[in-house]
């Protein structure tokens, strides 16, 4: 197991490679701080010894862009681009810094919990999978989904695709426009119309109410304004679209999926597979083998998802977007992507 700092810095060069210089500077500072026993270490001393998985640079850059955003962070907004300011690398640090040695209980407030995000980019995916299964089946959509979060990719159908080639999918007047969608092979088709839309989730959040909101938009990395936008977009759209997001662990939601006549069932999920158990992988497995096995050309089913996913047993793990679909079991992968979904490289 690393040990927090390295962790720390571990985290910076996958902020580096997603986009976030803002966090790609600090993640190291706070590692330095942390050795040097500086306020990082007072306010991490819970957590010193907990694994890299447990995200905790994330939860401690969450937890504070959290305070920026409810304008509890002192002069730190300052530098925060989500309100209007500029990162600014050494003064920046020092104001972070001493928000940490000032306010270490209103720091560590969220430490506790793990970051959540709802990326609104990943539907760019789902509406690839959505108009191949709409070439062959023009049926309406029963979209489900696993690992929703706060349900937001359940409003694809509401989102304007911009592909790479100047072409257009989706409402003109959206809150939320993917430009570029889609790049290489632009997907064709007509967006279908989503007769329900039902996710779960072990922690869902519930994006109509303050907190939800708040929490939401603390884990978009403040330097990346383009996601949020697109986040204040979805969750407008949120307000005035009807779905349902329950509280629930991934597999006895699918084990509770039935087909219906006259619409494609799918299921849908993004980034969240390696956060499920082995033994529950293998039970949803399992029950999407056995839904491929019942399903009708008039009550078809199809499994969507973008995850880090293996071509062959031997390949490296790229961001596929891969679409199986019943009857007849066939498995595509549409392209890749990325982390955040925009854009999506099609083949």
């Amino acid at each position: 197991m690393v040990d927090l700092g390295t962790a720390l810095r571990q985290q910076a060069q996958a902020c580096a490679s997603l986009g976030s210089p803002m966090y790609a500077d600090l993640l190291p500072r706070l590692a330095d701080d942390l050795e040097a026993g500086g306020p990082t270490a007072t306010v991490l001393a819970p957590w010193v010894d907990a694994a890299g998985p447990d995200g905790v640079g994330l939860r401690l850059l969450g937890s504070v862009h959290r305070l920026v955003l409810e304008r509890r962070a002192g002069g730190l907004g300052v530098f925060y681009p989500s309100v209007g300011g500029t990162w600014s690398a050494e003064p920046g640090w020092e104001a972070f810094r001493t928000l940490l040695a000032d306010a270490p209980d209103d720091v560590a407030e969220w430490l506790d919990r793990p970051p959540q995000t709802n990326e609104v980019g990943r539907a760019t995916v789902l509406m690839a999978g959505l108009l191949a299964l709409g070439r062959e089946r023009p049926l309406p959509v029963r979209l489900l989904e696993i690992g929703s979060s706060g349900g937001l990719n359940l409003l694809a159908d509401r989102f304007r695709y911009v592909g790479a080639d100047g072409s257009s999918l989706g409402p003109d007047d959206s809150p939320v426009v993917l430009d570029p969608a889609w790049t290489g092979v632009v997907p064709t088709g007509v967006v279908p119309r989503i007769v329900e839309r039902v996710g779960s989730d072990v922690m869902p959040i519930d994006v109509r109410s303050t907190e939800g909101r708040l929490a939401l938009t603390a884990y978009v990395w403040p330097d990346q304004v383009h996601r949020h936008e697109r986040l204040r977009g979805a969750l407008a759209l949120a307000d005035r679209t009807p779905f349902v997001l329950r509280r629930q662990v991934a597999s006895p939601f699918v084990d509770g999926i039935a087909l219906a006549e006259g619409a494609t069932t799918v299921l849908w999920h993004s980034v969240m597979w390696q956060y499920v158990a082995r033994d529950e992988q293998v039970a949803i497995t399992a029950r999407i083998e056995e839904l491929g096995a019942q399903a009708t050309e008039s009550a078809p089913f199809a499994h969507v998802f973008l995850e880090p996913t293996r071509r062959t047993p031997t390949s490296e793990h790229e961001f596929l977007a891969v679409v199986e679909s019943w009857p007849g079991g066939e498995r595509r992968i549409l392209g890749t992507s990325r982390g955040h979904g925009v854009p999506t490289h099609c083949d």
